[in-house]
């Protein structure tokens, strides 16, 4: 009798151990699935962010490709509104050349030339393109190049005396220093100045 029991209690203990075993085995399943889900679903939106990941860099090519086309042909017509600008200027002296072979009138051939002169310039400065003043400044190597330099008692060392060529600026910046002759105190002046302020002493 008392074996029986025994045996009963085993065979219970028995199946309360299979029963754990079981629902263990069922919650490792379900979280194994439930990992499987996860994992498919990552998978899914990897998947999905590569190919957006493809379609943006083919895009951004496109992209490059386009703006590389549109630079080359800005740079191929950029300067088309201001050469149509400049023609009239061109027809003007192609016309002042052609009057000044058949006239002996000096003075309207020149009045014409420097009225379109005058136009040319102002159509230049709309463009961003300006001159500077460089006689009678400080000379300064970002807006001048010395082409000599010229002993002066009139004016201060590294004065610009002459402008021998124009200096231009686009949209302020230097495309062209002025050519200059440049200021030296006279040396011998100098002496003469030191001498008599010696005697005067």
């Amino acid at each position: 009798m008392e074996k029986k029991k025994e045996q009963e209690k085993n065979e219970h203990i028995q199946e309360k151990e299979q029963n754990e075993m079981e629902k263990k085995g069922e919650k490792k399943k379900a979280t194994l699935e439930s990992l499987e889900k996860k994992l498919e679903e990552k998978e899914k939106e990897l998947a999905e962010c590569k190919d957006k990941m493809l379609r943006l860099a083919a895009e951004l090519e496109n992209f490059k490709k386009r703006v590389e086309k549109e630079k080359v042909e800005h740079m191929k017509f950029a300067l088309e509104e201001f050469a149509k600008e400049l023609l009239p200027f061109l027809d003007n002296l192609e016309r002042a050349i052609a009057v000044a072979k058949d006239t002996q009138d000096m003075d309207k051939m020149i009045e014409g030339i420097e009225l379109t002169l005058s136009g040319y310039l102002k159509t230049l400065e709309r463009f961003g393109l300006k001159t500077f003043a460089a006689e009678g400044k400080r000379f300064d190597p970002n807006y001048h190049e010395a082409l000599s330099v010229e002993e002066s008692s009139d004016v201060e060392d590294n004065t610009v005396l002459k402008e021998l060529l124009r200096g231009y600026t686009l949209h302020d910046r230097v495309i062209r220093p002025a050519l200059v002759v440049v200021s030296k105190k006279n040396q011998q002046g100098n002496e003469k100045e030191g001498g008599q302020e010696k005697s005067n002493a």
